[in-house]
């Protein structure tokens, strides 16, 4: 009898994405879906094609993080009406796990060691 085949694992890839306002993660928790702006499609694409993705979500100079979702398409090249700045790019659906102010300070131990280890915030 044949063996079954090892299963394929992903890598996973955290990136913490700032929005400007609560606004659009708002918008994000209730239509499943995220912006951003160009210069980021091609980091994001590449690791969704080859790793699962993970968005943690911060308000610039919130002192929290709004919570996390899973990134379950790539960058199109669809524009959404929802954000009102012309600065954002496609349109790509997210998967909100959790939705939940956490302030930095819970995560001061983390740090990210492609950053110069500075504290994850």
């Amino acid at each position: 009898s044949k063996s079954p085949s090892p299963r394929q694992y992903k890598p996973v890839r955290y990136f913490i994405m700032k929005s400007s306002n609560f606004q659009n993660i708002d918008i994000s928790q209730q239509k499943g879906i995220w912006s951003t702006t160009p210069s980021n499609e091609r980091k994001l694409n590449g690791a969704f094609w080859e790793s699962m993705v993970y968005l943690i979500f911060s308000v610039q100079g919130s002192g929290h993080f709004q919570g996390f979702a899973r990134m379950c398409s790539s960058i199109g090249c669809e524009k959404s009406q929802d954000w009102g700045s012309a600065g954002f790019g496609g349109v790509f659906n997210v998967e909100w796990i959790r939705k939940e102010s956490i302030p930095f300070q819970f995560a001061h131990h983390l740090l990210n060691p492609w950053n110069d280890n500075k504290k994850v915030q």
